[in-house]
């Protein structure tokens, strides 16, 4: 349920009301916006007298909220959430372009990697250090090594850097991380979830292999009930009866999960297809319908890279995407 207030409601009127709300055991979530200030009900709202709500001198209009999540509901939230990253923007009309390797695999290689992309246009620094793979035979990542080489890359450029968490105890080696990224497979493991949420670090939360648009905003839900509202959320592509790509990019989903909430979107191209020769045009696609970033994944040598390489293009593969991504965008008045 949420009420929605009155223009010109004082926060001594709204504050009583909150106290009222919570007396009857709801928990609240306010959001004050240009013109409304809404209060989200959360709980048990059988026991609130709708009739009585809407008498009240304050009140605009109440009303019910089937969908099961609640905080990451634009109806609870109007206005589209920027998520800060050390001042990179993403959301709200803020388009940024996360890129670099599937893998951190040497100094060299992430150092060269971050200067080219920041040169290119990249804004956010990505980078694996633990590496989920299907295959227990093949690379799983530097660990807490290829963290501290992505801290270095973030000094040498000044990029804020996002690296995928698999273990919520290795939590503490992503403090100084600027972005944590839960992985597809990971978008259910709701104990992850919830210490993410304990942080107030951003999240880049990836949709799973087969799950919809309804489970993937119920993660986020979990992130956000534990009180981090800095949540991110990634279209990544669906697993689905066709396999001349890696997966199927949903393309769909960017429209409808704005609709849907105010959290960003963003696409990712390389995971989606699985085929670096496509992800130009499936990134250009994104953008026009209305993405809020792109995560490409960049290699200085794919061919060798050690995870991914099919899927990676390089720095000068990078540098014509992303601008033609910027024409788009300029061509849709975005």
């Amino acid at each position: 349920m949420i009420a929605v207030l009155k223009a010109g409601t004082n926060s001594e009127q709204r504050e009583s009301l909150i106290k009222w709300f919570e007396s009857m055991g709801l928990s609240t979530y306010v959001s004050v916006g240009e013109y409304h200030t809404i209060i989200g009900l959360i709980g048990d709202t059988s026991k609130v007298d709708v009739g009585l709500l809407e008498s009240l001198s304050i009140i605009e209009s109440v009303k019910r909220i089937t969908e099961p999540y609640k905080k990451a509901n634009r109806k609870f939230h109007e206005e589209a959430t920027v998520v800060d990253v050390g001042g990179v923007k993403i959301g709200g009309g803020n388009f940024q372009i996360i890129a670099g390797p599937c893998s951190v695999e040497t100094r060299d290689q992430i150092l060269g990697i971050a200067e080219s992309v920041r040169a290119s246009g990249a804004s956010i620094l990505r980078g694996g250090a633990f590496k989920p793979r299907t295959s227990p035979y093949d690379f799983q990542g530097l660990h807490a090594e290829g963290i501290e080489l992505l801290l270095e890359a973030k000094k040498h450029t000044g990029l804020p850097i996002i690296s995928e968490i698999m273990n919520l105890n290795h939590l503490e080696l992503f403090m100084d991380v600027d972005i944590v990224q839960i992985g597809a497979r990971n978008m259910q493991n709701f104990d992850l979830l919830k210490a993410v949420g304990r942080t107030n670090k951003p999240v880049l939360l990836k949709r799973g292999l087969a799950n919809t648009l309804k489970e993937l905003l119920m993660s986020a839900e979990y992130i956000m009930a534990e009180g981090n509202e800095n949540v991110i959320l990634c279209e990544r592509g669906i697993r689905t009866f066709e396999n001349h790509t890696r997966n199927t990019l949903d393309l769909s989903a960017v429209p409808a999960l704005h609709e849907l909430t105010h959290l960003p979107v963003v696409v990712d191209p390389s995971h989606a297809t699985g085929i670096s020769r496509f992800v130009e045009s499936m990134a250009a696609a994104a953008a026009a319908a209305g993405a809020d970033g792109l995560m490409i994944e960049v290699h200085n040598d794919p061919p060798r890279a050690l995870s991914d390489g099919a899927q990676s293009v390089t720095p000068e593969q990078f540098g014509v995407i992303a601008a033609k991504v910027r024409k788009v965008r300029e061509a849709m008045g975005l």
